[in-house]
């Protein structure tokens, strides 16, 4: 038995003879984000700017860990600019990109949306709008737009040098991966981030006091002091958000052209893992973006057993939720308390996103073009000045007002409907991204309701450039490859695309 020290905190835990081998231990996810920067570093120079992505998903997956053990190792000095490497390699990687431009690149509709929505962000951080200093409008800026820099740092990318297969299969490892550590918290009875030195690093940085029972935050546990699991992610919001993407990658990486689902041995740990992960991880949101996941899987891959199945099973739970609060039913413990809790708001989560929703869409009406960059979402939190929040598309439209919301809003649709439409015309590797990337934007959807989803670098920058990538396939390269093989003529090709 042992116990562990966190300073300033009341967890009296003692390291004695072993802190030097939990340290030890620690000290491989910093090893694994720094390995991960130097490799995609190097891949960006030779030319290979895809190799960014595999920094994104094993270096950004434990970004927050890294950054933790790094502090708790005494390297609080260096940390400012470890933590600069993943703008650093997109801007890398984008320039690049540009460099190696041999004529005008052809633009999607998505392309000039995406333009326009970042120029008009732009123009927030110059107006003189909103009560924030310059310097606060550009983090806010960098906050809200970076994502764009990673979509097209991916739009510009040659598609016929990437290996999507190979950076499925990292993050098919990255999900066992992750199980793993998560089966090691519930086997010990802590979570990993006691051990990283999570709670010291966030005072240092972002003045954040430790809180709740695991003297971590609140977004460690959920109603009753259970603990909510975040594996080596930031927090098991990410976790859960993280873990739907895996599930997305599973489900595209292995249909075929002719929608047959072949999985092998790693598939299928890997699929294990993301249903163990979305348990532990409690978190609401991607709870049921995992279900819908599969339930559009279902549809656009016309799996009607599955699609009648869950049909049965939603049927099954609104009659057990209406059993509930019929009051047929006295038992009110675990999983029926949060079920419960979070249908009638009365969980506090639940009823405080409720009420920052009526305060950001209030101060839409009030302020239609906006309170200025800086005004909602984590940058105006950290200082304590947020209006509305906890939910995407209200932060945005708090800040820069109902035309940047609707650009944004738009960009999503679009990116649904034509995904759709590509898959009937997509084969191979080019079917299995599109795939892929439809299931990621329904996964997310949810949450976008819910947080902040762009402020997570790993979900934000995975989603935008796999999202970029599948542009690129289309616009690149693949509407001559399917006008040469088929009889479908231009102007039916071009609607599809």
């Amino acid at each position: 038995m042992f116990s562990i020290c966190v300073r300033r905190t009341t967890f009296s835990i003692s390291y004695s003879a072993i802190s030097k081998y939990v340290y030890l231990k620690m000290f491989v996810f910093l090893l694994v984000y720094l390995v991960s920067f130097v490799i995609s570093l190097r891949g960006v120079i030779i030319g290979k700017t895809a190799s960014v992505l595999t920094f994104i998903i094993f270096g950004l997956s434990l970004y927050y860990t890294a950054m933790s053990v790094a502090f708790m190792l005494g390297l609080a000095k260096v940390i400012p600019a470890f933590q600069v490497f993943k703008e650093l390699l997109i801007v890398l990687a984008f320039i690049t990109n540009v460099f190696r431009l041999k004529s005008r690149p052809r633009l999607h509709l998505i392309d000039y949306l995406i333009l326009i929505y970042f120029g008009y962000l732009c123009s927030y951080a110059v107006l003189p709008i909103g009560a924030q200093s310059f310097g606060e409008k550009l983090v806010a800026l960098k906050s809200h737009s970076f994502y764009l820099v990673v979509y097209f740092t991916a739009r510009l990318t040659d598609i016929k040098e990437v290996y999507v297969s190979q950076y499925f299969n990292y993050l098919v490892i990255l999900a066992i991966a992750a199980g793993i550590v998560l089966t090691g918290e519930l086997i010990v009875g802590a979570h990993l981030q006691t051990f990283t030195g999570y709670a010291d690093y966030s005072y240092y940085f972002f003045n954040f006091e430790p809180e709740g029972n695991f003297r971590l935050n609140w977004t460690f546990e959920s109603d009753g002091g259970r603990p909510r699991h975040a594996s080596f992610f930031t927090s098991p919001l990410e976790f859960a958000t993280a873990t739907v993407f895996a599930l997305a990658t599973i489900l595209g990486l292995f249909t075929d052209d002719r929608n047959r689902f072949r999985i092998n041995e790693w598939g299928l740990a890997a699929l294990g893992a993301t249903l163990l992960a979305i348990i532990f991880a409690i978190s609401r949101a991607p709870l049921a973006s995992y279900g819908l996941v599969i339930y559009v899987y279902a549809l656009v891959t016309k799996k009607k057993k599955i699609v009648h199945a869950i049909h049965a099973f939603v049927l099954l739970g609104a009659l057990y939720v209406a059993y509930l609060f019929l009051g047929i039913s006295a038992s009110k413990k675990g999983l029926t308390e949060v079920l419960m809790n979070t249908i009638d708001f009365s969980d506090p989560s639940s009823a405080g996103h409720v009420i920052q929703w009526v305060i950001g869409i209030m101060a839409m009406v009030s302020h239609p073009l906006g309170l200025g960059l800086g005004s909602s979402g984590r940058v105006a939190g950290s200082i304590g000045e947020t209006i509305g929040g906890e939910n995407q598309f209200i932060i945005i439209g708090v800040q820069v007002g109902v035309v940047a919301l609707l650009l944004y809003i738009s960009i999503y649709i679009m990116f649904i409907k034509k995904s759709v439409g590509w898959l009937q015309i997509l084969k191979g590797k080019e079917r299995k991204l599109c795939l892929t990337v439809l299931l990621m934007k329904i996964g997310i959807l949810i949450s976008l309701f819910t947080s902040e989803v762009e402020s997570s670098s790993y979900v934000s920058y995975l989603n935008w450039f796999f999202s970029g990538l599948l542009v690129s396939t289309v616009m690149q390269y693949h509407v001559s490859k399917v006008t040469s093989s088929t009889n479908i003529n231009d102007s039916d090709l071009l609607a599809q695309v």
